[in-house]
């Protein structure tokens, strides 16, 4: 995702995601992070794509 727009990236900082640069990050999908971090994959990836139609 943050190879396809960078000012995603607040999205999952303000879910507390702030590994974004970790090597394991790169190999997990949105929903394996999400899960990791106790959050909710199916809001985050609304609110990404609610963001990526408004530009």
């Amino acid at each position: 995702m943050l190879d396809y727009d960078r000012e995603t990236a607040v999205f999952f900082f303000e879910i507390g995601m702030h590994c974004l640069g970790c090597p394991a990050s790169r190999g997990e999908t949105i929903e394996d992070a999400c899960e990791v971090h106790g959050t909710d994959a199916d809001e985050l990836v609304k609110k990404i794509n609610e963001y990526l139609a408004s530009k």
